[in-house]
């Protein structure tokens, strides 16, 4: 979440604010089973898609006070491998 949201502070270059990062990522982030399972399509995969999409794009709204500024698993402060 924290690489998308380094990805979201070039937006002015980019384009890719949290909305639209979210829309690209969160079918892959948020996999819904049920979708493919059942096979949705249409207006009920819409629906699933757009869930997921307000899901992410409020993680990365909300990084810091979800995950805290504390370094990632495995990471020393640096961002470097251990």
């Amino acid at each position: 979440m924290r690489h998308l949201l380094r990805m979201a502070a070039h937006s002015g270059r980019t384009n890719m604010h949290a909305r639209n990062l979210a829309i690209v990522w969160a079918p892959n982030l948020l996999r819904s089973r049920d979708i493919e399972a059942s096979g949705f399509n249409g207006t009920a995969a819409f629906m699933e898609v757009r869930v997921q999409s307000i899901v992410v794009e409020f993680i990365l709204t909300h990084v810091e006070q979800l995950f805290g500024d504390a370094p990632l698993p495995g990471r020393d402060t640096v961002g470097t491998a251990w």
